[in-house]
């Protein structure tokens, strides 16, 4: 397995460690519950380094971009950042990604860790057409999320730079604790507000523990993948190889607010076209009536008894105190309000789907 450049860091303040996307990542420090509730409350940080960094540049970039990618990229003003996906020829998804545009020509690419190989195959095959260059950039930086109410207060202390009034989903470059060139991006993976810093890996322990020096004025907890898990879940956020992979198609995941339907992009037809007639099956939230907690794989059944989906990703919600997750359905099963049963060590558990997300 690899090792993150704070590998060393994370074993100090005695993380649980674990695989993850080929990776030896932090899993939790404290527990759970404490990690996810401090997020909530307070500030967090998570170092997520093994994440993808690509860079695309040149006169034929914004056209590799839009022809590869879900959302409109011409949309972007220098220091915009979106969501959005890489749709396969048949219209499912190669991999779910953050752009950002860094110059008038240049863009940063943020993918999946368990999909760098494949996402750097793939769109360096498509680029045959454009001509753009490709850089992967994955070694050059350290990903660290300053995530929860009070992250921006920490940035400020830290940077000078006032992110509670920077707009979301922007990206400016500025000194951090003393490092330079440093990318303070308004994005996360947590709902809970805050920024993510791309950090030269030269500079990230100087940072990281910068964080956690200055984050104790606000509570700060370094936190791990496991609660990062369950904090993107009460947001009803995807996360690839669960309610995105190949197969799926954005239409059924609930992703047409980040497909741009007017231009043509890979897979754009079928995509299309699931739009128009829609899928038999959608994604969707359910809360457990009664108790227990779902888990991936574990079926999805009507008061009959019949079969009507999967659960592609479950917990029990630190916030809510019930059982949650996310999965497929039988489209005419999947409105709000209706009752469904999660199959659990054989029994019917009963279950209500919910309007995402699951917290404000």
């Amino acid at each position: 397995m690899k090792q993150l450049v704070l590998h060393k860091h994370h074993s100090a303040l005695g993380a649980k460690m674990g695989a993850f996307a080929g990776f030896d990542m932090p899993l939790t420090y404290k527990g759970i519950k404490a990690e996810h509730l401090c997020v909530r409350k307070h500030v967090g940080v998570f170092d997520v380094s093994h994440m993808g960094e690509f860079m695309v540049s040149g006169d034929s970039a914004l056209d590799l971009l839009q022809h590869t990618t879900s959302n409109n990229v011409a949309s972007l003003a220098v220091g915009d950042a979106q969501y959005g996906y890489m749709p396969n020829v048949n219209g499912g998804v190669v991999d779910d990604l953050l752009i950002y545009r860094l110059d008038d020509k240049k863009y940063m690419l943020v993918v999946n860790a368990s999909n760098i190989d494949k996402d750097w195959n793939w769109l360096n095959d498509q680029n045959n057409a454009f001509g753009a260059t490709l850089t992967n950039a994955s070694e050059n930086f350290a990903l660290l999320a300053v995530q929860g109410p009070k992250a921006h207060d920490l940035i400020h202390r830290l940077s000078g730079v006032n992110t509670g009034t920077q707009r979301g989903f922007t990206i400016v470059q500025h000194t951090v604790a003393g490092a330079d060139d440093v990318w303070i991006a308004t994005t996360g993976y947590t709902g809970a507000g805050g920024v993510e810093l791309y950090v030269p890996v030269a500079q990230a322990a100087k940072v990281w523990e910068a964080l956690l020096d200055s984050g104790e004025a606000y509570q700060i907890q370094a936190v791990g993948l496991a609660a990062r898990d369950t904090l993107r879940l009460e947001m009803g956020y995807c996360l690839y190889g669960h309610e995105l992979n190949e197969n799926i198609s954005p239409i059924a995941a609930r992703l047409a607010w980040c497909t741009h339907f007017e231009k043509t992009f890979v897979g754009g037809d079928r995509i299309k076209k699931d739009k128009v007639e829609c899928t038999t099956q959608l994604r969707v939230g359910f809360t457990m009536i009664e108790r227990g907690i779902p888990r991936q794989g574990y079926g999805l059944v009507d008061g009959d008894g019949n079969t009507i989906g999967e659960v592609t990703s479950g917990t029990s919600s630190p916030s809510l105190g019930v059982g949650i997750g996310m999965g497929y359905v039988n489209k005419v099963n999947a409105k709000t309000g209706n009752e469904i049963f999660v199959r659990i060590r054989g029994k019917n558990i009963k279950a209500q789907i919910t309007k995402l997300p699951f917290v404000s």
